[in-house]
């Protein structure tokens, strides 16, 4: 099938769904400015997550995580959502996108405007107190580690705090993946957007939902584990393709 027929055929299939859910990782968000983790120049090429971002090591020595942090803050602060973001944000506005699923932590699907957003891996911009558990909403805890606190302290107890993003070997969020299994069980479309689907349990969404009935569509820079689920494969920049499938 040529670029052009897929593209159509995507169009078609978007036009007669009515519970439209999406899958996102971090290829949506390459073109904010934010690199996949595992990509050459990923932060795992200059952490090794063994050492810095598995919760036991957290729990060892916090400051390997948050000085990994000021790096991640200072990309994620300044990345901006961009046309694939907005793109879905307008789609749930026409009441056809029933919610986001992603498992990326870096908030950009708010601040394009999406209202049901489901973080399967938490979100790295919010953080609590791991002693008292007084929560920390805004940016501010981040722009202290840019600016050198590390590991930063809970202004009410003087706690460590942790970001809400997941570690390795930490559970995932129950309530969200309960979230997560119900749009994916009542949805007759899922757009996968991203993703190269290596990580469980959320590679296991997309055929999830094809066993619930519903057509997919995946769009991705390389072949994805789940290729053989979708009715539909882009290969490209989620920013070109989302919004033309999306006009």
């Amino acid at each position: 099938m040529s670029d052009d027929n897929a593209i159509d055929l995507a169009q078609r299939i978007i036009k007669d769904s009515k519970r439209i859910i999406a899958l996102t990782g971090a290829g949506i968000s390459v073109d904010s400015g934010i690199p996949d983790f595992r990509s050459e120049g990923g932060l795992w090429e200059r952490y090794d997550p063994h050492e810095y971002a598995t919760y036991d090591s957290f729990l060892v020595d916090p400051s390997k995580f948050w000085t990994m942090g000021q790096e991640l803050a200072d990309l994620i602060l300044k990345a901006q959502p961009n046309e694939a973001h907005i793109a879905l944000a307008n789609l749930e506005k026409t009441g056809k996108l029933r919610g986001v699923i992603t498992q990326n932590i870096d908030n950009l699907h708010q601040t394009a405007g999406s209202k049901n957003v489901i973080e399967l891996h938490g979100n790295y911009l919010r953080a609590y107190c791991m002693d008292c558990h007084h929560e920390y909403a805004d940016n501010e805890i981040h722009r202290r580690v840019i600016n050198g606190e590390i590991p930063p302290k809970c202004d009410k107890c003087g706690g460590i705090l942790k970001s809400e993003a997941v570690l390795f070997n930490e559970p995932l969020p129950e309530k969200a993946m309960e979230e997560a299994v119900a749009l994916c069980r009542n949805c007759d479309l899922m757009i996968v957007i991203g993703t190269s689907l290596t990580v469980y349990p959320a590679a296991f969404l997309p055929q999830l939902a094809k066993n619930s009935g519903a057509k997919i569509i995946l769009v991705n820079l390389e072949g994805t584990n789940r290729d053989n689920v979708a009715d539909v494969v882009l290969r490209g920049r989620a920013s070109n393709i989302v919004p033309r499938i999306l006009e």
